[in-house]
């Protein structure tokens, strides 16, 4: 038996909040951290690799995955579908590694009312003010100003869902979030539900009470 159950790790913000940049520290601080690489219907940005960046499929294909009961969570976000699919996510947490998510509220709603979602932990990243949110979007220079404008108008029905995550933080320093997201995650893989030993380590120590007597 594994010494500890894996962790299915949510990191959820508006756009431009820093949630990508600190998922790749989180990554490098852990290497056994496992990225959940996304399936979707949107075609690849220049540079992109499936299967690495996401798994590129048809919308049909992604349909299908979603009636057989195939995707841990899926979603529409600016005329494409985004999803999870389950199989490597299961295998994953059954072998005591974390999965780590980048995935919005909706997303993250839904693993947390599945199956699986004893052994989620969610964080919520909040920018320090609207105006820095929006600066962070125009220099990383990604989008144009038409998708810009339709990220922010997104921010607002995201950091709306702030108070449904186990933990919320102000990213106004990365140095000092890194750190609380490491403390945070340290702290959940040792809770009693991510212990599947402690069950046969308590009757254990039971059984030894009774050789006493």
């Amino acid at each position: 038996m594994n010494d500890r159950r894996g962790l299915l790790i949510i990191l959820s913000s508006p756009s431009g909040a820093g949630k990508s940049t600190l998922a790749k520290r989180l990554m490098v601080w852990d290497e056994t951290l496992s990225f959940s690489v996304s399936a979707t219907t949107r075609a690849p940005r220049e540079g992109e690799v499936d299967g690495k960046d996401y798994r590129f499929v048809q919308e049909d294909t992604f349909r299908q995955w979603v009636g057989e009961g195939e995707m841990l969570e899926h979603a529409h976000v600016f005329g494409n579908f985004y999803g999870s699919p389950k199989a490597p996510v299961e295998e994953a947490i059954n072998a005591g590694n974390d999965v780590l998510f980048d995935i919005d509220w909706q997303g993250a709603q839904q693993i947390r009312n599945s199956p699986l979602g004893l052994y989620t932990l969610s964080i919520f990243l909040l920018p320090p003010s609207i105006a820095e949110l929006h600066r962070r979007l125009i220099s990383r220079g990604q989008d144009d100003e038409a998708t810009i404008s339709k990220r922010m108008q997104k921010s607002w029905d995201e950091i709306s869902h702030w108070d449904g995550y186990d933990y919320v933080l102000v990213n106004d320093d990365l140095d000092v979030t890194e750190l609380k997201l490491k403390t945070i995650i340290s702290a959940e893989r040792l809770k009693r539900t991510q212990q599947p030993q402690l069950s046969d380590i308590a009757r254990r120590l039971q059984s030894q009470f009774e050789d006493l007597k």
